[in-house]
């Protein structure tokens, strides 16, 4: 179970769309991997809760979490539900590790999946988990957070986002 390397903002691979996971065993190997490439990035960074295989060069519909002590990886994962209720926040994302931006996401959502043994499961999350899911999904269509910026002064440097807004609470 290695570490892969994340591909970075510029990546184009970062900008194609994913496949539907069609084997069960592709699922495994590459949670795996998504599984110590998040550990390696937490050791290494501080942060982090989520990746798509599409960020380890992997273009499948495959997502690892990792949330309040729980653990899953999302396999073929599709919308189900998404409340018209927003709220702002800033993200960040591997791919871009130094880089915060201030977006709009769903305030909660519900999404329909299989796990890793091929069961049909649905989540339904609202907020900071909610905002991580629309992220992930987000990453297997090939939709970047800097695309959902809202506007010319909606990024900041990981350094400048902590100097302004440290200890400030968003919801």
């Amino acid at each position: 179970m290695p570490a892969r390397r994340i591909l970075e903002l510029g990546d184009p691979m970062l900008r194609w769309k994913s496949e539907t996971v069609r084997h069960a065993g592709d699922a495994a190997l590459v949670v795996r991997d998504l599984r110590a490439t998040l550990d390696q990035f937490q050791r290494a960074h501080g942060f982090g809760r989520g990746i798509s295989a599409i960020q380890i060069g992997v273009p499948l519909r495959l997502i690892y979490v990792e949330f309040e002590d729980t653990a899953r990886a999302l396999v073929n994962p599709e919308w189900d539900w998404m409340s018209d209720e927003k709220f702002v926040l800033w993200d960040d994302c591997f791919s871009f590790p130094n880089l915060m931006v201030k977006l709009e996401r769903s305030v909660a959502v519900r999404l329909r999946y299989h796990d890793a043994n091929g069961e049909k499961l649905t989540l339904a999350a609202s907020g900071a988990l909610s905002e991580l899911l629309q992220h992930e999904m987000d990453h297997q269509d090939g939709v970047l957070a800097v695309d959902r910026a809202l506007d010319g002064n909606s990024l900041a440097t990981r350094a400048e986002w902590a100097r302004r807004f440290e200890g400030v609470k968003f919801p």
